[in-house]
This record gives structure tokens, C-alpha cells and sequence, in this order.
């Protein structure tokens, strides 16, 4: 098991302690992102997609627990107005309702579909998902080689989505780091490919520190 590095600890740390909040009783999660002001500054979205994000996650969350109720386990989490619909519903019906209900909310440009059709996620699912998550959010911090805030991780019943605004050799080299983490069962590619030309126009644009 690749163990990892002392300067990453406090990361994992919070990860899991946040983890350590699930509850069996919320079936519906909503995939928030973080707005602080240094994680803001080196986000590859603007400030306004960002709080975007944010609404949209939330008007989904509320939309179908409004429509749905509690029967089902459905998490939603955008970048960049693309919004990855994960988790597990008892029916075909269901799933095309959650679709059809997440698209419709303002803002939301695409929508990727990776519900299943199957009994919800037991906490001990959700719990080693979200171990999963932190290791593979220590493991992009630790490579040198990519800007791991450019990268948003979510980790359903071992299968790990990354999402954000990268270049293909970005979100090749993510990719191959994130099968080697213990755990992984399988890892889909949700980014927003851009050319080597916009990343450095993206670092132009960066506030020196």
C-alpha cells in the first residue's frame, strides 16, 4: 500500500473528518465547492461560475428532493456549469426525472447521467468513498507535476469522476495516478479539455503571490 507523505496529512485529515459527518439518514447530497478566497484565486472557473456552481448544486439538491422525496441517494455536483449526476435510484423513471429536472435548472449547461439503478449506498459506501476521495485528492497534491486544485473528485461506490478545465496531458496524467490509488475500482473522465495555449493564458492571468 503506497503510503502517504507527512505534508499531505493535514489535507487528509480534514477530508476525512468531514467525511466522518455523513449520516444514514440523508439520502440526497449535494457536491458543494469550497469558496475560499486562495482557492478561488487558483480555480480555473471564474468567480461567477463558481458561486454559479455552487446555486446550481443546491437547486438541484432541492429539486429533487421535492419531486422525489427521500427514496432515493442522488448527489450533484457542477463544474463550470457542467453538472454529474451520481448515486443510485429505483427506477429507469426515476433517473430520467433526475436528468430531466437537473437540466432544467437555470445556469446548468450539460448534464452527465452516471445514476444507478439500484438500492441506495450503505454509510460504510459513502465512508470509504469518501476515504477514497482524500487519498486521491493527497495523491494529485503530492504528484509536482499538476495543479491539483484545478481538479474536483468524486468517488461513488468506488469509482472515481474527476472533473475540472484541463489539458489533455493533464487529464491523462490525473487519470493514471488516480488507478494507482488503493481502492479505485475505476476512474471516468469528466473534464473540460482546453489547449496548452489557454492554460498559459490562465497562469498569465493569476495574481502573483
Amino acid at each position: 500500500m503506497n503510503r502517504i507523505p507527512f505534508r499531505t496529512s493535514a489535507l487528509l485529515a480534514g477530508v476525512l473528518a468531514a467525511a466522518s459527518a455523513l449520516s444514514a439518514c440523508a439520502p440526497l447530497i449535494v457536491g458543494g465547492a469550497m469558496l475560499g478566497g486562495t482557492l478561488m484565486a487558483t480555480d480555473r472557473r471564474t468567480s461567477g461560475a463558481q458561486v454559479e456552481d455552487q446555486a446550481i448544486e443546491l437547486k438541484s439538491l432541492n429539486r429533487v428532493r421535492d419531486l422525489l422525496g427521500e427514496r432515493n441517494h442522488v448527489n450533484a455536483t457542477s463544474y463550470n456549469r457542467m453538472v454529474l449526476i451520481t448515486g443510485e435510484v429505483h427506477s429507469e423513471a426515476d433517473k430520467a426525472t433526475v436528468e430531466q429536472t437537473v437540466t432544467r435548472v437555470e445556469n446548468v449547461r450539460s448534464v452527465v447521467n452516471e445514476l444507478e439503478i439500484m438500492g441506495a449506498s450503505s454509510l460504510t459506501s459513502r465512508s470509504n468513498d469518501a476515504i477514497i476521495t482524500s487519498k486521491v485528492k493527497a495523491t494529485l497534491v503530492d504528484a509536482g507535476d499538476l495543479f491539483a486544485t484545478a481538479f474536483k473528485v468524486v468517488t461513488e461506490r468506488g469509482t472515481v469522476y474527476l472533473m475540472g478545465r484541463v489539458t489533455e496531458r493533464e487529464a491523462n496524467r490525473a487519470s493514471e495516478l488516480t488507478r494507482s490509488v488503493g481502492g479505485v475500482q475505476k476512474v471516468v473522465k469528466v473534464f473540460e479539455v482546453i489547449s496548452e495555449a489557454e492554460l498559459a493564458e490562465l497562469h498569465s492571468k493569476t495574481p502573483a503571490k
